[in-house]
């Protein structure tokens, strides 16, 4: 039986700063199994019951996985529109396809760009504090969809 799992975070890195949190806003629902939240994390909210309230650490490779070299790439300027005012940071996608990696420019020069195909938190142990505050059968829609539909199931479609 898959479950749809209700849960309140905090994620924070290994300094204590937070990067992110749905405290103050709706919790996260996922779906067991669909590979909707990074598989540390997953593993471990399985075993909670409602009411719990726990410190997780995800190590990189359980989470966004670790720094891969060879999506660190430096283009020619020339592949960027010549009116682009191309910054540190700034993040791009080479198509319109919302499966293909997310790109952050890191160095910008005059003749090259040296982009990160990484993932932002490639290479970072992540440190959640949840409470998980709901917790059911999934539909057979949400098992055919491969998501969570809200708290109580209700569709978005």
């Amino acid at each position: 039986m898959k479950r749809v799992i209700g849960f309140h975070y905090t994620l924070t890195d290994k300094s204590g700063t937070t990067l992110d949190s749905s405290i103050g806003d709706e919790p996260l629902y996922f779906l067991e199994g669909a590979q909707q939240i990074i598989p540390g994390l997953e593993s471990v909210l399985g075993l909670m019951n409602v009411g719990d309230k726990r410190k997780i650490e995800v190590k990189s490779q359980d989470a966004y996985g670790e720094i891969n070299p060879e999506l660190i790439v430096k283009v020619k300027r020339t592949q960027f529109p010549p009116d682009a005012n191309l910054q540190v940071g700034d993040q791009f996608q080479v198509n319109n396809d919302n499966h293909s990696p997310v790109f952050t420019i890191i160095t910008v020069e005059t003749e090259e760009v040296t982009v990160d195909g990484n993932h932002p938190m490639a290479g970072k142990d992540l440190f959640f504090d949840v409470e998980i505050i709901g917790m059911r059968e999934a539909t057979q829609e949400e098992i055919g969809h491969g998501h969570a539909h809200g708290a109580h199931g209700h569709g978005h479609h």
